[in-house]
């Protein structure tokens, strides 16, 4: 591809919508020919990087930016990582880092001042150095172990100074490198869920319907039983109720729908047995499922409230949507 892309002209060449989508334009093509430019160097990076202690990131200015992305990147995803100003590094901060570490060195010249004082002390230590700069020719380029190629033809701003197709492909970078180690560590949604239990996503891949369901006091009765006595019952308690066998296993629910539509179609209704209205072989869930998956059950079939029971069909809970709504499973 060509190493330009071409800026608008004319009467729309002022719109800021113009300068927007070109702006979208020349960052999607320096991505585009990022990812031509990959070779063997991504994967020993991606090797050096997965057997090493910790990944040390670092970078100056805009370049610092993406540094913090990426470590932060890096950590939630399995790889532990910390973000290391080269200034601070040099006054002290330094001491964390050790031969077992992968310093990942950001610089689109590769020639700032404070990299290179870094780039010194990281040589002494024996820290593997892999860099993603745009120029290979640079003192970091000529230094590292690996260098990552983050050249962009021009950056979108107009004055081809500020970093802005340049910050986009190292920041690229970045999410490739993280996402490739994930894959390489075999790290897996439970993981996430471990390393994010604060967030929504982490209750949702965490919350077991162990955790959400009522386990006692349990609205169930047996096939025998009249419609008048789980009449009372739906109304006592939210309107489902499980069906189960001497032993106790689930054989079939009623729920409040069951019974408007016997009330619409019989008038004596009171009189007859839960076997003749229930719906047999329900949906079910086991207390140890995601409390999400009890969520997605019950909207794919329409149900508010699912039995739960244990290896035998033994029903031990019963885990209502309103419950599964307040522990944010869904």
């Amino acid at each position: 591809m060509s190493g330009r892309v071409m800026r608008a002209e004319g009467p729309e060449a002022d719109s800021p919508l113009d300068h927007a989508r070109t702006v979208f334009r020349m960052e999607a093509d320096a991505l585009h020919r990022a990812s031509q430019n990959l070779d063997a160097g991504f994967s020993r990076a991606v090797e050096l990087m997965a057997g090493a202690e910790r990944v040390i990131v670092s970078g100056v200015g805009k370049s610092g930016l993406v540094a913090r992305k990426i470590a932060a990147t890096l950590t939630s995803t399995g790889t532990p990582a910390t973000f290391l100003h080269p200034v601070d590094a040099l006054h002290g901060d330094l001491g964390i880092v050790s031969e077992r570490d992968v310093a990942l060195l950001l610089s689109k010249g590769g020639e700032s001042e404070e990299m290179m004082g870094l780039l010194t002390h990281l040589g002494r230590i024996g820290a593997h150095v892999v860099a993603i700069t745009g120029n290979h020719a640079s003192t970091l380029g000529r230094h590292a172990e690996v260098v990552l190629d983050g050249s962009v033809g021009e950056e979108a701003c107009p004055l081809d100074l500020a970093p802005t197709c340049s910050t986009t492909v190292a920041m690229a970078m970045g999410d490739a490198l993280a996402v490739a180690l994930l894959r390489a560590r075999g790290f897996e949604r439970s993981d996430f869920a471990r390393l994010h239990p604060g967030g929504s996503l982490g209750r949702k891949l965490l919350l077991r319907i162990a955790d959400v369901m009522i386990d006692h006091d349990l609205p169930a009765l047996s096939a025998e039983a009249t419609m008048r006595e789980c009449t009372l019952l739906l109304a006592e308690k939210r309107g489902t109720v499980a069906v189960v066998d001497a032993d106790g296993r689930l054989i079939g629910v009623v729920t409040s729908g069951d019974l408007t539509r016997l009330m619409e179609r019989e008038e004596h209704f009171l009189g007859y047995s839960i076997a003749e209205v229930m719906t047999p072989d329900p949906k079910s869930g086991s207390p140890g499922d995601l409390a999400a998956s009890a969520a997605g059950v019950m909207e794919r079939h329409g149900v508010m409230c699912l039995p739960v029971i244990d290896e035998d069909r033994k029903l031990v809970g019963m885990v209502h949507l309103h419950d599964l709504m307040r522990a944010g499973a869904v």
